[in-house]
């Protein structure tokens, strides 16, 4: 299963955006209104929005190309990943691409709520970098 956000533009440098998703700590900041709970670990993450499960991800590859989440979990296996253009010195495109495996049942229960999730992070993005 493969979803894309939109481009967003950042008026950002690239680097600045990758320091902040350096540390899994700063995750909680970007994430959705609707979030209740929230744990940062050296190199990985978790957290529960209003109604879905616990999800937790791990810090893979993060430069000045692409930020890249990998599922923690072994009973789901997916990636999040935030691709960087640099526009200009002061500014970065952003775009948000999920590639999961997930059975026909499972992708029928989560394809809604995830494309959701990934508006509402980039929506946050947009914001926390205005």
């Amino acid at each position: 299963m493969n979803l894309e956000g939109r481009k967003i533009i950042i008026n950002k440098p690239v680097s600045e955006i990758v320091e902040l998703l350096k540390t899994s700590s700063n995750y909680e900041q970007l994430m959705p209104e609707s979030l209740q709970k929230f744990e940062s670990r050296e190199g990985s993450f978790k957290f529960s929005l209003q109604g879905m499960p616990e999800i937790a991800l791990k810090l893979g590859d993060i430069n000045e190309e692409k930020a890249v989440l990998t599922s923690a979990s072994s009973s789901l296996e997916f990636e999040l990943v935030t691709h960087f253009t640099k526009i200009n010195e002061e500014t970065t495109e952003a775009q948000m691409l999920f590639e999961g495996k997930f059975n026909p049942f499972i992708k029928m229960m989560v394809e809604k709520p995830l494309q959701n999730f990934m508006n509402a992070l980039t929506d946050k993005i947009e914001k926390h970098f205005a």
